[in-house]
Order: structure tokens, then sequence, then C-alpha cells
């Protein structure tokens, strides 16, 4: 009896229901201790996470990670970062906190809902390029697509999950590959706070040039391989 049991805890487990659930439920809580404030308005999640004192960096990187997760965009949380933490220990949080949900998703993806992902994504037009370059260069093409900072970030975390890539590689190559767009979107966090209580804004333009810059970089490569 015990087994059987078991068995039906294993199944539902296994379930994309199951997994769909508690995210919903996590972000029910979310909603509840902080509505969607806490996801899209950066000044409120500043003054929202100093409450807790000695804890935010690690709380700021279970929320990145677990929005990552349910497919929730984590850039407004970097430019955050920044008007919390400044704008290299910003740019390392979040380093850390997109390379983990990346990680968790991916796992997530490929693991707990693989049923329901490949149902969702398995016939997104980018799956047969992403699963040629992953056989072809893994870890170059994981680091190229994670450089560009307007990339669907979340979209490409359950892409990733459907190859057939090995985890490490994955991790490594997102790790390397955020540090530009972390930095980037923590600066306009910076400037962007700086500006918004009267200060220069000389920093704002040079962040979003930067950002620019970054961005057009895939334009540029393509028109050189066409030349």
């Amino acid at each position: 009896m015990k087994i059987n049991k078991f068995f039906k805890f294993l199944k539902i487990i296994k379930s994309s229901r199951f997994w769909i659930a508690i995210a919903l439920t996590t972000l029910s809580i979310l909603c509840i201790i902080g509505p969607l404030k806490i996801i899209f308005e950066p000044l409120f999640l500043s003054s929202y996470l100093q409450k807790y004192d000695g804890y935010v960096e690690i709380i700021f990187i279970i929320i990145y990670t677990l929005i990552t997760i349910v497919g929730i965009p984590g850039t407004v949380l970097t430019i955050a970062g920044g008007s919390l933490f400044g704008l290299w220990q910003g740019t390392i949080v979040s380093i850390i906190s997109a390379t983990l949900g990346a990680l968790c998703a991916f796992w997530t993806a490929r693991y707990l809902l693989q049923d329901y992902v490949e149902e969702k994504f398995g016939k997104n037009k980018r799956l047969a390029s992403f699963q040629q370059a992953v056989a072809n260069k893994p870890f170059a093409f994981v680091l190229a697509v994670r450089f560009v900072p307007i990339s669907p970030y979340n979209l490409v975390n359950y892409l990733f999950a459907l190859t057939p890539i090995n985890w490490l590689s994955y991790t490594v190559a997102t790790f390397i590959g955020v540090i530009p767009g972390s930095l980037a979107y923590t600066w306009i966090g910076v400037s962007g706070t700086k500006a918004l209580q009267g200060g220069e804004r000389t920093s704002l333009f040079l962040a979003l040039t930067l950002l620019t810059l970054i961005s057009a970089i895939p334009i540029f490569t393509r028109g050189k391989k066409k030349l």
C-alpha cells in the first residue's frame, strides 16, 4: 500500500501541472508580499529589500532566480540592482542571479517540465538552428547568444533545454556571456537613479550608449560575414 502511494507521489512530481501550480503559487506569494511592484518598480524593490539588512543580496538572488524560472524577464531587476548595490557589487550580484536563474530554468525545462516545454516550444522556429549550432560549437554558441543583452533570455533558457548541450558548458558560457549586458543594465540603474534625483545625466547617456553598442554587435558581425 505504501509502495503504491509512493509511486503515485512520484507521478504527481513528474507532472508538468504540479510544477506549473508551484510556479503560480510562488508568484502569488510574491504578489502578496509586495505585488508586482517588486518586479517592475526598481525603487520600490530597493526600499523593500533594505528592510532586510544583511540578507539583501540573498533575497535579491532568490527573487531573480524564481522569476527567471517562470519566464519573467529579469532586466528590470538588473537595473534595480544598480540602484540598490552600486555599479560593481550590483553587476556581480546580477551576473550570479542571471546565471543561477538560467541554470534553474534549464534544469526545470529539461527534467521537471520536459513534456510541457516540448509541447510549447518544440515547434519554435529557432529550435532547429539552436540544435544544429549546439551540435557544432556548443560553448561558443551559448556565449554568443548570451552576449546579446536584448535577446529573449527566458525563451533561450527553454530552447537550450531541448538541445543535447551539457549543463556545465551551458552554465559557464552563460556566466561569461551575461557579463557585458549585466554591466550595462546595472550602470543604467546607477546613473538613472542619480538622474532622477537631479544629478547629471552624462553617465546615463554613456550607459545607454554602451547597451546600444553591445546590442548592435551581432548586426555588424552579420554584415562582415556577408561581405
